[in-house]
């Protein structure tokens, strides 16, 4: 889970902001916990407060044992540094990553199980499509990992999921929240 930006455009502390009865980030934990996955990684950044919420999200849900934190020292470089962070911390063995982001709360976890069939059934990567929009987490199969470790500045991974064709699955799906991510205080109440 990249959790590592300053939140700029939110004015800072995005991710530990009230939402729903907790803090922003416990959406997307909540989400990423009930998935197809062996241990969920936040890797955290400007936001020193990011890792003790995600340890008490852990802890309140029996889920500290599947936690592990990544502190990326190079998150001002943008997301690719987080997601390097991430993607170089997982043991030899994954076969795939799951990339959610901390400020996409309401992914539903119904959203995960397609996506790892797409991947078992030989997808280089799987994402969601919402009303015809590619949405969140994207997983992506450990032939990917390299790749994903060598990206730089602020995009992401949109330019390798953008030279895969067909070998990216664009799994359909009845799930909006593939799509929201809150990026200033007044998307908290959408």
């Amino acid at each position: 889970m990249l959790a590592g930006g300053f939140g700029s455009r939110f004015g800072g502390r995005k991710l530990t902001a009230p939402w729903r009865g907790g803090r922003l980030i416990d959406g997307a934990l909540a989400t990423a916990f009930a998935g197809p996955v062996r241990t969920v990684t936040v890797v955290t950044g400007a936001d020193d407060d990011v890792e003790a919420a995600a340890r008490d999200f852990a802890e309140r849900f029996g889920q500290i044992r599947r936690l592990r934190i990544v502190h990326a020292a190079d998150h001002a470089a943008g997301m690719s540094a987080t997601l390097g962070a991430g993607i170089a911390s997982l043991p030899p063995d994954a076969d795939g990553a799951f990339v959610f982001l901390g400020d996409m709360p309401a992914v539903s976890p119904a959203t995960l199980g397609p996506l790892a069939e797409a991947l078992a059934a030989g997808a280089l990567a799987a994402a969601p499509m919402h009303d015809g929009r590619r949405g969140h987490p994207v997983l992506f199969s450990q032939a990917l990992f390299q790749p994903l470790r060598t990206l730089g500045g602020d995009e992401g991974a949109r330019r390798i999921l953008s030279g895969l064709g067909q070998a990216l699955a664009l799994v359909a799906c009845d799930d909006p929240g593939v799509l929201i991510d809150i990026d200033r205080p007044e998307d908290l109440d959408g």
